[in-house]
């Protein structure tokens, strides 16, 4: 499998993003905003089609326009404070709509590609994207590992304190889009927000504390993805799904073990 340039291309770019996609997915899911996933993946889908449209890389449209989704979810989160599922919900809409007309007059092969996941289309930009956002994730999230968790728990309480929510919260959030526009090209974009979700799903089953779930989520993605791309890449599955597959059956033997011993009680 290995012997495979594109397989080990694959591979790399995969490893990285499994890493740094739970860091991404587990603040999303505290704020109680676990379908920003969503709404990005179906924006990287609208930046694929506008790429293909227009001639220009896939990537690099899907890049910039979840960036700017991903700020505007920010905006529509501050004007609506109660009501933060809104921003996803509204961009989401959009995306799709857009998506879907685009697609018409777009090469439905590639954009077919986009929706489940393609090694085959895995290549030298991936690789040189994937390692700059993961270096740039891992610094951030580390670097300012207390903030971060004091805002994902309590914005409020973290701004009086002297926190800067605000510009915090920026770069979470364009880190995140560029984060899931990349891995749509991997896992695929109907598939992304789902390895940003399911992972921490199964840590929180086995411990309710912020440090232990977010290694616990980083080792099931990084077990979800390997076996996911070995299995599609023997048995010419999706990688998509199949990692996403692999994602829900560690959940569900999570679900097992904390039902026999009482983990997260």
């Amino acid at each position: 499998m290995f012997n495979y340039e594109f397989m080990r291309i694959a591979f790399t770019v995969g490893v990285l993003l499994a890493l740094i996609i739970p860091l991404v997915g587990q603040t999303c899911v505290l704020k109680r905003l676990s379908t920003t996933g969503d709404a990005l993946s179906h924006t990287a889908l609208f930046g694929v089609a506008l790429g293909l449209v227009t001639g220009s890389s896939p990537l690099v449209v899907a890049i910039s326009t979840c960036i700017l989704a991903s700020l505007v979810i920010e905006f529509i989160r501050k004007k609506f404070a109660k009501y933060a599922e809104l921003s996803v919900s509204i961009v989401m809409a959009f995306s799709i709509a857009m998506a879907a007309i685009l697609s018409n007059f777009s090469n439905s092969a590639n954009f077919s590609a986009y929706l489940f996941g393609s090694i085959l289309l895995i290549g030298y930009d991936e690789l040189i994207f994937s390692i700059c956002i993961f270096i740039i994730t891992i610094i951030f999230y580390f670097g300012f590992y207390h903030q971060i968790k004091y805002v994902a728990y309590n914005e409020i309480q973290a701004k009086l304190d002297g926190v800067n929510v605000n510009i915090l919260n920026i770069v979470q959030t364009i880190i995140t889009a560029i984060v899931i526009a990349i891995s749509s090209k991997v896992i695929g974009a109907l598939m992304v927000s789902a390895l940003m979700v399911i992972p921490y799903a199964s840590a929180i089953q086995i411990s309710q504390g912020y440090k232990k779930s977010m290694i616990l989520a980083i080792v099931f993605s990084l077990i979800s993805m390997i076996i996911g791309l070995i299995v599609s890449f023997y048995l010419n599955l999706q990688p998509g799904g199949t990692i996403v597959l692999v994602a829900i059956s560690i959940l569900i033997l999570a679900m097992i073990l904390n039902k026999i011993f009482k983990f997260s009680k």
